[in-house]
């Protein structure tokens, strides 16, 4: 049985955000894409994360985003904001905000203004956690510089500040250690091309990119690996790997946007910083989204 009962469990979508050509935010559009994502399956989603670029949001429509998301959520899908920020002040002021407009449970980085140590991480924690809500901690070392490392993690749980772990190294032995270490502590998979590796270590929910374009298939493929069904998740995770890869480079958000548009979804532009693909690389994307397509997976 695929564990759902907890509003951190199951496939999480984080979510695109959709801009309109002048790069204002299209809410209805978002509020339709929401609704589209339950209707397809999966369990909840993840605004104002790094695929919903929060980072080139301002302080309103940040604040709009989440309370969209949580307006257009049907009943029993969770929304769960990210609230990263530099500082613990401004994180705990976005997790405060999410708890007020209704979400369920807050995803939260280590303080992402410069490398702060175990000290440092662990107050930034207790800080978010005076919101209220469960907090899932988001443990990304490659774009934070902060290893939210198995010891850290066991002892922000056991101090009652997080439920579960975001885990974006793609690597499946920590889930091991942290199962020694803290088993009650819920490892969610946090890069779509490690979902077989870590949810067969023992995951209880998938934060996800490509379920934006492709929500039945990646379903099916989180299903097969929590039931252990490795006949039908192994065929499907070859078939769509290439796609997922796309999930761990630097243009992952452009990938995730144009595979939206190849299926018939909307995906759009970014805001700057972030640039159109190169023509190879588009080239690339498009070409793995329509073989997806192709093989019936939608």
């Amino acid at each position: 049985m695929v564990q759902r009962d907890r509003p951190w469990h199951g496939v999480l979508v984080a979510t695109a955000l959709p801009f309109r050509a002048d790069l204002s935010i299209d809410l209805d559009r978002y509020a339709e894409h929401v609704r589209w994502l339950a209707e397809n399956g999966c369990d909840g989603i993840c605004p104002n994360g790094s695929l919903g670029e929060y980072q080139a949001l301002t302080d309103d429509e940040r604040a709009a985003v989440v309370s969209t998301a949580v307006d257009a959520a049907p009943a029993g899908f969770t929304v769960m904001p990210g609230v990263g920020a530099y500082g613990a002040r401004a994180a705990r002021a976005w997790a405060d905000q999410a708890a007020e407009a209704g979400a369920h449970v807050l995803m939260a980085l280590p303080p992402n203004g410069y490398r702060a140590d175990d000290r440092s991480v662990i107050e930034h924690y207790r800080e978010i956690a005076k919101a209220g809500l469960p907090v899932s901690a988001y443990n990304n070392p490659v774009d934070t510089k902060i290893d939210l490392h198995p010891a850290l993690l066991a002892e922000l749980y056991q101090e009652g500040l997080i439920v579960g772990v975001k885990d974006f190294t793609g690597d499946a032995r920590r889930s091991y250690e942290l199962a020694e270490l803290v088993p009650d502590l819920d490892v969610l998979i946090g890069t779509d091309d490690s979902v077989v590796e870590v949810g067969l270590a023992g995951a209880k929910g998938w934060v996800s990119g490509f379920p934006n374009a492709l929500p039945r298939a990646c379903v099916e493929l989180y299903d097969a690996t929590m039931a252990r069904d490795l006949d039908t998740a192994l065929p499907l995770y070859r078939e769509l790997h290439a796609l997922l890869r796309w999930d761990t480079r630097t243009e992952f958000v452009q990938a995730v946007k144009l595979s939206m548009d190849v299926v018939g979804r909307y995906g759009g532009p970014c805001r700057p910083p972030r640039q159109p693909l190169l023509p190879e690389q588009e080239m690339a994307v498009r070409r793995l989204t329509e073989k997806s397509l192709a093989a019936g997976h939608t």
